[in-house]
């Protein structure tokens, strides 16, 4: 599989908007917007106001503790060089509504959601051409209206694309790069989307069913972990994607003991969960190739999905 890394060099500035600034949108937001981009974080409008007021806070081991202005809007209203798109899966179609497709423009459109049914959709909503999904590994969490907290000492970020420009996509990870993200352009987005999924499914299903850390996902309830890894990987090579579900099963094993997912997190604090993004997206598949996951399915069914 061909993969490339973003160059080290500094783009000119772009102008991002972001549909949803919380623990990634808002991770983004922040990194851009001190590399030099014009950044419009695209919010409720008690959130704008919050940001208007206050600028958008980033604490992180990783970059440090800061805050920066940002333009804000309930709607995107001109023109732009991209818009990230990360509101939560259960909060999609109606954020979308923050950015019709007439003032799209030729902008980019990067998806860092979960899942992987997302990039069909919103290349339903926007034209295909422009559509560059994504995948970000790093913990970042809004712990009140424009201030958030990243947790991770990484923050990767990779961008794929079959019906993009590949100039334009190479030239969106170096803004990437730019900012502090490790950013790489991938060859395979459904490897990369699959991928991603492979390390999340497990984990937040898991220590979301169990209330438990991932340490204990790896003791007590491994059998299971194995089990739904072994479905998943059937899953994803009936549909040509590349997962290496051993090397997601030695970074479980060698993962903090307390470390939890942001599934576990939003159901502690009653928020929405995406099991139908994460677990419903993976049941879907294995029906349409008559794969059995039965694992999978119990522990989809256990949190309601």
């Amino acid at each position: 599989m061909i993969e490339t890394s973003a160059s080290s060099v500094t783009p000119a500035p772009w102008t991002v908007a972001v549909l949803g600034p919380g623990g990634i949108g808002g991770l983004v937001a922040a990194l851009l917007a001190r590399a030099g981009h014009r950044v419009i974080c695209l919010a409720r409008e008690e959130t704008a106001a919050v940001l208007d007021e206050r600028g958008l806070s980033l604490r992180s081991g990783q970059f440090g503790d800061f805050t920066v202005r940002v333009e804000t809007d309930t709607r995107l209203r001109e023109p732009v060089d991209a818009v990230v798109v990360a509101p939560k899966e259960t909060a999609l179609l109606s954020a979308l509504d923050r950015v019709p497709r007439e003032a799209l423009g030729s902008a980019l459109v990067i998806p860092l959601l979960n899942g992987v049914e997302h990039a069909a959709v919103l290349r339903e909503h926007y034209p295909a051409s422009q559509v560059v999904p994504g995948t970000i590994r790093a913990e970042s969490t809004r712990v009140a209206p424009g201030v958030i907290e990243h947790g991770t000492p990484f923050a990767k970020i990779e961008v794929a694309s079959t019906t993009a420009d590949h100039a334009r996509v190479e030239a969106f990870a170096d803004v990437l790069s730019g900012a502090g993200f490790e950013a790489a352009v991938r060859a395979d987005e459904s490897s990369m989307l699959w991928g991603k999924l492979s390390m999340l499914l497990p984990m937040a299903l898991l220590t979301t069913r169990y209330s438990v850390p991932i340490g204990g996902v790896r003791g007590e309830h491994r059998a299971e972990l194995v089990s739904v890894l072994d479905e998943f990987k059937r899953v994803a090579e009936g549909v040509g994607a590349a997962v290496d579900t051993d090397a997601v099963l030695a970074f479980i094993d060698a993962a903090p003991e307390e470390m939890r997912s942001s599934m576990q997190r939003d159901a502690d604090a009653g928020r929405p969960l995406e099991i139908d993004a994460i677990g419903g997206a993976l049941l879907r598949e294995a029906a349409r190739q008559g794969v059995e996951v039965p694992v999978t399915a119990k522990l989809v069914a256990a949190l309601g999905g």
